[in-house]
């Protein structure tokens, strides 16, 4: 092979490519990714010392407008910035040549955490794929993902949209105590049923094991709106509203507890 087909690899032209292809059309929290990642070989043969497998997604931190001030003093100016998580990864266990025009296939499950971020609102989930290559510009491939609600979750929702609330935004914010540093927060605002007319609008944390499900509640009924996010408010203690509930029961059995739970409390 000529060097200068081993030069213009080394640029990424005419370079090994890699793709990668969810099996399932979209993902549920607590079940198996089945992933397949193709290697393309280029025009040169290369040496790809790993591949890396990552489920990512983006949450919202508040970090300090001044860099150089780590400090936690109230009153210091912030400013929201997006930051990655990866949320699961593979990698390959050993080092494989890929020849000019070859093709080689590696089958790949990940364990989808049980709090992957439900892909509705600005939450954003993918799945990133990268070849090492020494001395050479890595291939990359991204590909966003559509996450739903699991059965639990999705029946609270039901239960809510059938009560006239409505999503209106959806973000996943960075908290402290959790397993992740982040936790998702899903905001109602009542258009129509009862609770229009009370409340201005209803935010949820929701937090899920294998075994249960915790969730989190604040009421507004001012105008003002709820000051701070709901994930510091956890931190601090201040989310009085909270319900736990069983693996075992069915969506419609959650949604019911959930419309029950927020009667009694309000």
């Amino acid at each position: 092979m000529s060097f200068f087909k081993k030069t213009l690899a080394s640029f990424g032209i005419g370079a090994a490519k890699v793709d990668s292809v969810l099996h399932q059309e979209f993902l549920h929290p607590g079940e198996t990714a089945k992933v397949t990642i193709h290697v393309y070989g280029g025009k040169t043969a290369q040496t790809v010392d790993n591949i890396k497998l990552k489920l990512c997604c983006r949450y919202i931190d508040e970090v300090a407008q001044n860099q150089n001030d780590n400090s936690n003093h109230h009153g210091v100016p912030k400013k929201k910035v997006s930051k990655t998580y990866e949320l699961q990864s593979w990698t390959l266990p050993y080092a494989f040549t890929i020849e000019p025009g070859e093709t080689r296939d590696f089958d790949v499950e990940l364990d989808v955490p049980w709090n992957t971020p439900v892909t509705i609102g600005d939450s954003r989930v993918w799945l990133e794929t990268g070849l090492d290559i020494a001395m050479a510009a890595d291939p990359q491939d991204k590909d966003m993902l559509t996450v739903r609600p699991d059965p639990l979750i999705d029946g609270i929702f039901v239960a809510l949209e059938d009560q006239g609330l409505r999503i209106r935004q959806v973000e996943c914010e960075a908290a402290k105590g959790f397993a992740m540093p982040f936790v998702q927060e899903f905001e109602f605002v009542p258009t129509t049923g009862p609770y229009h007319g009370r409340w201005r609008e209803l935010e949820i944390i929701a937090y899920r094991s294998e075994d249960e499900l915790k969730l989190w509640f604040e009421i507004d009924r001012n105008k003002e709106g709820v000051k701070g996010m709901l994930s510091s408010l956890i931190g601090l203690g201040q989310l009085k509203r909270e319900l736990i509930l069983p693996s075992s029961l069915s969506g419609e059995e959650a949604g019911q507890q959930v419309l029950d739970y927020l009667e009694q409390t309000t």
